[in-house]
């Protein structure tokens, strides 16, 4: 297998050094998936337009989606990003376990949320007809079934990047489920 090493600012494009900037701003630091997406000269600002795309979904149930999808996919990396970012989005560290677990016994209409997800990511969109209706009963509507759609291929891509590059993870490390 080949070695991916982390790029660093220098080693980048004008562009993606230009983005390491602005996620040194914003986050504190340029997390290891994503500088390793700027060894292309494209990938990562394509990457962040679809993350920060307009949603109708909430930071935390986002964060929600984020934390099944990482845990089917079996990702180590995002599910650590998204522990911390659940948390820093009103999950405690138990909820964010549930999650991961499939579940969301403490707010029903996520709950329908998180099953849904996982059951995209599992059965790569074939899901069953019960807990599609779970969710719509819940209150969304088909237009956030599409938009989950999206976040699931979103935290997806990145979960396979993981799997391929193998980067080290430099967040706190997710407890084990």
């Amino acid at each position: 297998m080949a070695n991916f090493n982390v790029p660093r600012r220098e080693e980048v494009s004008a562009s993606n050094q230009e983005i390491f900037d602005n996620l040194k701003k914003g986050l504190g630091m340029v997390p290891n998936l994503y500088a390793v997406m700027a060894l292309s000269d494209t990938a990562l600002g394509n990457y962040l337009n679809f993350q920060n795309a307009k949603t109708a979904f909430s930071n935390k149930e986002k964060q929600a989606v984020n934390l099944v999808v990482s845990q089917v996919n079996e990702c180590l990396y995002c599910q650590s990003a998204h522990t911390l970012l659940g948390t820093m989005n009103g999950f405690t560290e138990e909820q964010t376990i549930e999650i991961r677990k499939g579940g969301a016994a403490f707010d029903l209409k996520l709950n329908a949320l998180v099953a849904l997800a996982k059951e995209i990511t599992a059965k790569r969109g074939f899901i069953s007809e019960t807990t599609l209706n779970g969710f719509l009963n819940a209150g969304y509507t088909k237009g956030q079934l599409v938009e989950l759609v999206m976040l699931v291929a979103e935290k997806s891509a990145m979960n396979y990047l993981h799997a391929i590059t193998k980067v080290d993870i430099d967040f706190p490390v997710a407890k084990a489920i």
